[in-house]
């Protein structure tokens, strides 16, 4: 056997990773969103590693499966609207070892999934999510995110809208619930902190890049509504969360 030879069989096996988007009716903003996510996805392929995209068109009555394969990427179809079962279709599809979800209006950086690379790269970080800005200049939406913010870096909580995690350790706990409408993430959490502690991994909330996703709810549903959910849903002890007409917000249809 040549030098050459030994050399390139102790090169280390290129990763693959797999970004999923859940979509739902998208058509207004999916083409910017791929266009955003391939540019920030050059960071995993300056390492060598290889890479899919992968659209889960979640029962669209629109142009969303259609825009998102002029983009190449995969699209799968998922009837049931929920968006704990799209995130779900997508990862079963998905051949990555790390699985990254990124919401359809949100907008990572390259910077970002650099810094989710640099956490894969140390073997210690089981699963991850980041810290959010939104869009625009809106009081109650700044308040929302700084207090999410906080509140996510603190308990180690991922939000929905940007999540990374060992695609093992996401089947090992069978991912999203598919009994919750909303808050699937914070569930989620619970169960890959318990899979860390036993692997002496971590859960790791990356701030230096925050993403940044639409301020379209700011748009569409008036301060009384926004408050009035999430009030429903603290005192409810999740139980609004399994109910899709309580969780409206999500699917309502307004885009």
């Amino acid at each position: 056997m040549s030098p050459h030879s030994i050399d390139h069989d102790l090169r280390p096996t290129p990763l693959n990773i797999s970004v999923i988007i859940p979509a739902f009716n998208e058509e207004r903003l999916i083409g910017e969103t791929l266009r955003y996510v391939k540019a920030a996805m050059t960071a995993f392929a300056r390492r060598g590693w290889n890479t899919e995209l992968i659209v889960c068109d979640n029962n669209s009555t629109d142009r969303t499966a259609e825009l998102s394969r002029a983009t190449g990427a995969k699209v799968v179809f998922e009837p049931v609207n929920q968006i704990a079962r799209a995130r779900n279709t997508g990862a079963a599809v998905a051949s990555g070892d790390w699985l990254v979800f990124i919401d359809a209006d949100s907008h990572p950086s390259a910077e970002l999934l650099a810094e989710v690379a640099e956490r894969i790269e140390t073997g210690r970080c089981l699963a991850g999510g980041c810290t959010v800005r939104m869009e625009g200049d809106y009081l109650m939406g700044n308040l929302i995110t700084r207090l999410w913010n906080s509140i996510s870096r603190v308990g180690s909580l991922l939000a929905g809208s940007f999540i990374f995690c060992e695609a093992e350790a996401f089947r090992q706990v069978g991912g999203f619930s598919q009994e919750l409408f909303a808050g699937e993430e914070l569930e989620l959490s619970r169960r890959l902190k318990q899979v860390a502690r036993a692997a002496k991994k971590r859960i790791v909330i990356l701030h230096r890049h925050p993403l940044q996703t639409s301020a379209r709810k700011m748009h569409l549903y008036t301060s009384r509504e926004l408050i009035w959910f999430f009030l429903k849903a603290a005192l409810s002890r999740k139980r609004s969360l399994t109910n899709r007409d309580e969780c409206h917000l999500w699917y309502d249809g307004r885009r």
